[in-house]
């Protein structure tokens, strides 16, 4: 066995895993609820996906220099996300668009760093989200995260000057396209404040949206913990913040489970079929080439 083959072989036995804790979870909570009606679910599961699978991508279009249209993007965007269930900490999501954009042609440090990039913009979007539902950041996390940002930027000299191929030539986005970027970044994350409302209405309880914002914005801080979707921690401190407000322990685990199940629905389809169609494209031009 290879090295390479033994990697793949790995990662797809992780993927595997991730993918089994998450429907693990949904399994064994859902039908303990007393209540399930799936109508205010599909409620919240519409604006999610316009947040999701359309201001998202287009975020990330604002901030690229790839030169694609807004479909390549939103069509890439759709395949990351699938891409990115199947893997822990949604890592796989960065890597496929990654890869996309280097088979446009851009380099491999400029593909990464448009990613990053894009992540830094939504980030920023969601501590804007975070603040105005609230929710004050511990002044140790905030300086937790000034710390890796000043590492970061050393270590990134430090690169640059010792290997200048790895450093990324793109430019910097201007600010109307950052603002631009923050602004669709708070309205993604309102769209999955509407998701975890309508979760919490299929099981037959109810919260204000304001108490909702404040157990999103709280959930948020255990993020940068990375776990398989649906069972990581951010998940946990969000059934923990549901529970804080008087939803009932089953009620406020079978709608962080159903949230989090919903969301493979538009994935599998959205994704699923760009990949589908990509891979009947490429078997196509092949197929064309052999004859000639």
């Amino acid at each position: 066995m290879t090295v390479g083959s033994g990697r793949r072989r790995r990662n797809v036995l992780l993927g595997v895993l991730a993918v089994m804790v998450a429907f693990a979870v949904p399994v064994l909570t859902l039908p303990a609820l007393p209540e399930l009606s799936w109508a205010p679910a599909a409620l919240g599961l519409l604006p999610w996906i316009l947040g999701k699978y359309v201001l998202c991508p287009l975020r990330w279009h604002a901030l690229s220099e790839s030169g694609q249209t807004r479909r390549w993007h939103i069509r890439a965007y759709a395949e990351a996300e699938l891409c990115g269930l199947l893997t822990p900490g949604h890592v796989g999501a960065d890597a496929w668009r990654v890869r996309r954009l280097i088979r446009t042609g851009m380099t491999t440090p400029d593909a990464a760093a448009e990613a990053g990039l894009d992540r830094f913009v939504g980030a920023l979007g969601l501590v804007a989200f975070v603040g105005v539902s609230a929710v004050a950041f511990p002044l140790t996390m905030v300086l937790t995260a000034v710390a890796l940002a000043g590492v970061a930027v050393l270590l990134a000299v430090l690169i640059g000057r010792r290997h200048p191929r790895l450093v990324p030539h793109r430019k910097l986005p201007g600010r109307r396209a950052v603002a631009f970027g923050i602004a669709l970044s708070v309205a993604y994350q309102l769209s999955i404040c509407l998701l975890l409302l309508g979760a919490v209405a299929a099981t037959g309880h109810t919260l204000g949206p304001a108490a909702v914002l404040g157990a999103f914005g709280a959930s948020q801080l255990a993020g940068a913990v990375p776990g398989p979707h649906g069972a990581s921690p951010r998940d946990g401190a969000l059934v923990v913040a549901l529970a804080g407000l008087g939803l009932p322990w089953p009620a406020a685990l079978g709608a962080v489970a159903l949230k989090a199940t919903l969301a493979w629905l538009p994935a599998l389809l959205l994704g699923g079929a760009s990949l589908l169609a990509a891979r009947r494209l490429a078997a196509r031009h092949h197929g064309h080439v052999a004859h000639v």
